[in-house]
């Protein structure tokens, strides 16, 4: 390791990685382009238990892989002058271990925050006060961001709004041409998916309907289990690969949502305005900032079939009005949302932690 600043990587980083997105088989790793941009050291799930010793694999062996690799960027910090922890999992121990643990000066830390406005977290610092160990916390949302400032009084400097991002290059509509003639929608992933309401507002709809029911980050079950699916929708697994094709053959995609405090399906809406593609999505308040209304999509409101067939109907309907949100979406893609932008945003922040640091 040579580098001042480590990017913790809450997963393993795949051996053939670079040899699939040079092969246009899957989307360059965020991960990837971020450390390329700020210069940083990487460590996932085996390189931690490297370096981690005794106690990480007794901490992998009780709290788990992600408690683990914490316990590795803590006993690291010394190596440093900014850890990037990828998520709150990481984030939270790793404040927690500077707080108590550790002795003397400390990295600064830049946390990525998914979601923290649930129990298990916010008694990090509800009672445990770790906030004094986070220098900056990255949000994807405005209401996490919110909810942090408002909750634990953090000054909102220290909270930024980081807009999540796409391969634009993969994920672009000159990479892969439409088959489908009949009209056709899609529905992509599977974290807080309210899929029973999309499907009693999709039976009898004149289009073909295919759900993605498959996602690499969520553990959730895939909730068209034990539902009828009626004959014009279609319930598969898809790669990455595969999932250009969807979105090119597809009017349009629909994210249907439970009512989330978080950017549950922003992977998915991103990938397909990258790609041209008109979004129809639950209004929660999680989901609020990547959807542009009457711009690059509809919202509608959650948990209400009605509102939803004719959001679908009015979009199947209007094929020019869809094409038209389609282009704006990928143009709000290209000028604020690639994985280029959000690399060079990352960037100037560590390069100002590494300056305080």
């Amino acid at each position: 390791m040579s580098h001042q600043v480590l990017l913790t990587v809450s997963g393993t980083i795949p051996a053939d990685l670079d040899a699939q997105v040079k092969a246009g088989q899957r989307p360059q790793a965020d991960y990837r382009v971020m450390a390329a941009q700020f210069g940083a050291d990487l460590l996932d799930y085996p390189a931690a238990r490297k370096v981690s010793g005794l106690i990480g694999k007794l901490m992998e062996r009780v709290g788990g892989p992600d408690l683990m690799l914490a316990w590795a960027c803590f006993t690291l910090r010394k190596r440093y002058r900014v850890i990037v922890t990828d998520g709150e999992q990481i984030g939270l121990p790793l404040a927690a271990m500077f707080k108590f643990l550790g002795l003397g000066r400390r990295p600064r830390h830049l946390m990525i925050v998914h979601i923290i406005s649930v129990p298990k977290k916010m008694i990090f610092l509800d009672r445990l006060r770790v906030q004094s160990q986070i220098d900056r916390f990255l949000v994807y949302a405005t209401a996490q961001k919110q909810f942090i400032e408002r909750r634990w009084k953090i000054a909102p400097q220290r909270v930024v709004l980081t807009p999540f991002m796409v391969d634009s290059d993969f994920f672009a509509p000159s990479k892969v041409q439409a088959q489908q003639t009949e009209p056709m929608i899609c529905a992509v992933g599977l974290e807080r998916r309210d899929y029973p309401t999309l499907l009693k507002a999709v039976t009898g709809l004149p289009a073909k309907v295919v759900i993605a029911a498959a996602s690499p980050w969520s553990k959730r079950s895939d909730s068209t289990q034990g539902q009828m699916i009626p004959a014009n929708v279609e319930v598969r697994r898809f790669s990455q690969h595969e999932l250009r094709r969807l979105y090119a053959d597809s009017r349009f995609l629909v994210m249907p949502l439970e009512n989330v405090e978080f950017q549950a399906g922003i992977t998915a809406i991103l990938e397909a305005m990258a790609m041209e593609r008109a979004v129809i999505c639950s209004r929660t308040p999680g989901q609020t900032d990547a959807v542009v209304e009457e711009v690059t999509g509809i919202y509608v409101p959650p948990a209400d079939p009605v509102a939803l067939r004719a959001a679908l109907e009015r979009l199947l309907n209007q094929p020019e009005v869809a094409s038209r949100m389609g282009k704006a979406g990928r143009q709000r893609i290209e000028e604020q949302m690639s994985l280029q932008h959000y690399a060079a945003g990352l960037t100037r922040l560590v390069r100002e932690a590494e300056a305080q640091g």
